[in-house]
């Protein structure tokens, strides 16, 4: 039996879900989405997840047509509808219909739709293992082109970078900003650890900011692990003592190599270890109930 979704105001099943060809989100990525998480029944960080999802509309113009609390209703309606205590949500926004021509005055309605589903981005075994990484050509998007604050449905420069992983043999790529600054990675955020401190990029250096990656600063806090958003560059990831990513969807995963450098001892870290075991525990708690 398929997935029911919620489609622009109505819970139909997946198969009736079309979308239109002469949608703007499909002909030129003109939209934004959010990939959210539910562990044990709960929605988690889903008023920080719903804030960026506006934001990002703000900044493009975009009219979604649902205030921020019927959102979150849908959401949680399309777990309830599939009966899911655990899953990911994508919940996309589209500019909608219009002609072929560029113009998103065109348009004359958005297009909203949630899924709710199962998501394994890497094998367990990479959790315990670690993560080998390469740093690739493709060049983070620059801010005065397309700020990568914006989640939007224009992925294709994260999709480059992750052919050029995966020509190399592994899951994931390290991007650079165009001052050869450390970014992200294709789908998440970077971390390093030197001492008793955790270093990630800045905001303005290029990247998204992750919700995932502001957990993780909290709880680092809570640890009296000292936090710093900087600059940094290749050199600190191979001298760190430890790196790892985060994301919605990979949560908390170590890295243990890069482009041939062994990070630290080549095993998952020990501020890593503790982040993974204090993320889990507050999975269980945060977040409105489904």
């Amino acid at each position: 039996m398929g997935l029911t979704v919620y489609f622009d105001g109505k819970y139909v099943p997946q198969e009736e879900a079309k979308v239109s060809v002469f949608d703007h989100g499909l002909l030129y990525g003109d939209g934004i989405f959010e990939g959210i998480r539910a562990y044990h029944g709960r929605v988690f960080k889903l008023k920080a997840h719903l804030d960026r999802l506006y934001d990002s509309a703000k900044v493009i113009q975009l009219d979604i047509g649902l205030t921020i609390e019927e959102m979150e209703e849908v959401v949680l309606e399309t777990c309830r509808k599939n009966n899911l205590k655990d899953a990911y949500i994508r919940l996309v926004v589209t500019r909608g219909p219009g002609d072929l021509g560029l113009d998103p005055r065109k348009c004359k309605k958005s297009l909203v739709f949630c899924i709710a589903a199962g998501i394994q981005l890497y094998p367990e075994e990479l959790y315990e293992k670690g993560l080998e990484i390469i740093t690739v050509p493709t060049r983070r998007n620059v801010a005065e082109a397309l700020n990568p604050r914006i989640k939007s449905l224009n992925y294709l420069n994260n999709i480059m970078a992750k052919i050029e992983a995966g020509l190399h043999g592994v899951p994931e790529a390290l991007m650079l900003n165009q001052e050869g600054y450390v970014a992200e990675a294709t789908g998440d955020n970077v971390f390093i650890v030197k001492g008793n401190k955790l270093i990630t990029p800045p905001k303005h250096v290029g990247i998204l900011e992750g919700i995932t990656r502001n957990t993780v600063m909290d709880l680092a806090r809570d640890m009296e692990v000292g936090v710093k958003e900087e600059l940094f560059t290749r050199y600190d990831v191979y001298t760190a003592d430890e790196c790892f990513l985060t994301g919605t969807a990979a949560e908390i995963i170590p890295v243990v190599k890069v482009d041939g450098r062994t990070i630290g001892n080549g095993e998952p870290g020990e501020t890593t270890n503790k982040l993974i075991t204090s993320f889990r525990e507050l999975t269980k708690v945060d977040g409105p109930e489904i």
